[in-house]
């Protein structure tokens, strides 16, 4: 499949791993910021193909993990609501709150259902104009294109029985969060490409020359991630600290500008 498994191949990450090995110089401490880059660093076995000095730091970026408990008790307590339809993508229906879960608000006969979009909850709600629905809106910069659009659209077609609960993070905030630490000790950092696929690169430029540290923008694949800790380690041996751009095949500098309008439309 073009685009994935030419990432996937042996000999090239063998060959980045010993370029790797060749300029670095003293232990090195690296935050992969999305889950889905941790998710491949662990599938793939990644860490073998490094250094020991090398330390791979998994990062905040799972919007399952990072939702307020509150939100959830705020999720449960609409979908237990009459004539209520509570629509969520499926991995928040076992996340749990203070006392209960979606799952097993939905055992007792709340009316909750998995979809795919948040077009799919606004079509749920065309279908029942008697019911309120609601949305439940998780997710980074990646999902809030999707979730502004479904609010335009509802707004476009009058829908008044279609609502969202809000629980949208922005990743530049967190990863400040996690470098003004002063007790965080961290060398580099592999930006989500997903998000800067949407945002573009800018707003990192500033965390990279406030805290005087590389950051990668990095995709998803294991010759990826490779390739994304060289870059990191090669400024760093070169004494450098930059934004460097490693997934150019989907991120450009200024992101998806239609995107970003709809967002800071809606939200």
């Amino acid at each position: 499949m073009k685009f994935i498994d030419e990432y996937r191949t042996k000999e090239p990450a063998l060959a980045l791993s010993e370029k790797i090995k060749s300029i670095i110089s003293e232990p090195v401490k690296i935050m992969e910021i999305c889950g889905g880059q941790t998710h491949t660093i662990l599938k793939y076995n990644i860490e073998e193909y490094l250094p020991k000095v090398v330390t791979l730091i998994h990062g905040p970026g799972c919007p399952v993990c990072v939702s307020p408990v509150s939100m959830i008790d705020r999720a449960i307590s609409l979908a237990g609501c009459k004539n209520v339809i509570f629509t969520s993508y499926g991995d928040m229906l076992r996340v749990p709150g203070s006392e209960s879960d979606l799952l097993r608000v939905k055992a007792e006969g709340g009316d909750i259902r998995m979809v795919y979009s948040p077009l799919d909850a606004l079509r749920i709600a065309k279908e029942n104009p008697s019911k309120k629905v609601i949305f439940f809106a998780i997710g980074f910069e990646t999902t809030a294109p999707a979730n502004a659009r479904a609010v335009l659209e509802a707004v476009r077609t009058n829908q008044r029985n279609f609502s969202v609960l809000c629980t949208q993070m922005l990743v530049p905030p967190a990863i400040e969060a996690v470098l003004g630490n002063p007790g965080v000790q961290i060398n580099g950092i592999l930006a989500a490409g997903h998000v800067c696929t949407v945002m573009g690169t800018r707003e990192y430029e500033v965390l990279s020359e406030k805290y005087r540290l590389p950051i990668v923008v990095t995709g998803f694949e294991p010759l990826d991630i490779l390739q994304g800790i060289y870059f990191v380690i090669k400024q760093l041996s070169e004494r450098k600290s930059f934004v460097e751009n490693q997934y150019s095949r989907a991120v450009k500098k200024e992101g998806n500008l239609h995107a970003k309008e709809i967002i800071n439309k809606v939200f």
